[in-house]
């Protein structure tokens, strides 16, 4: 059933709920990332770490012997914004772009680059 709409709080609460998911999944992955490589330290980067729910939740990794880095806000961009930028300054720069690296959706956490 679509929401109408006038109904704001309909779609803040669909919003929150979204949010809420999508953190907890992310939080879970980090724990599963930590777990399986035997790491205590976590770097966030990118525009997710402006997230301020997932920072509250990977922030409680702390209490598990976690030591976890975020970003200030401000340097917590859009990692595709930055990529645009990048390809803008090498085609203003007339620099051709190659294809010659194995393009893959998914890297395993312990497979080395070939």
């Amino acid at each position: 059933m679509p929401i109408a709409p006038d109904d704001g709080q309909k779609r803040a609460d669909l919003a929150a709920s979204f949010q809420a998911a999508v953190v907890e999944t992310l939080f879970t992955k980090c724990q599963r990332a930590l777990r399986q490589t035997g790491l205590r330290r976590l770097i966030v980067a990118g525009g997710v770490g402006a997230n301020r729910a997932l920072r509250a939740a990977l922030n409680g990794l702390v209490s598990a012997g976690v030591e976890v880095f975020i970003a200030d806000l401000a340097h917590c961009t859009d990692n595709a914004a930055m990529i645009a930028l990048a390809g803008a300054l090498h085609t203003e720069r007339a620099q051709a772009a190659t294809a010659d690296f194995p393009v893959r959706a998914r890297w395993s956490l312990t497979e080395e680059e070939a």
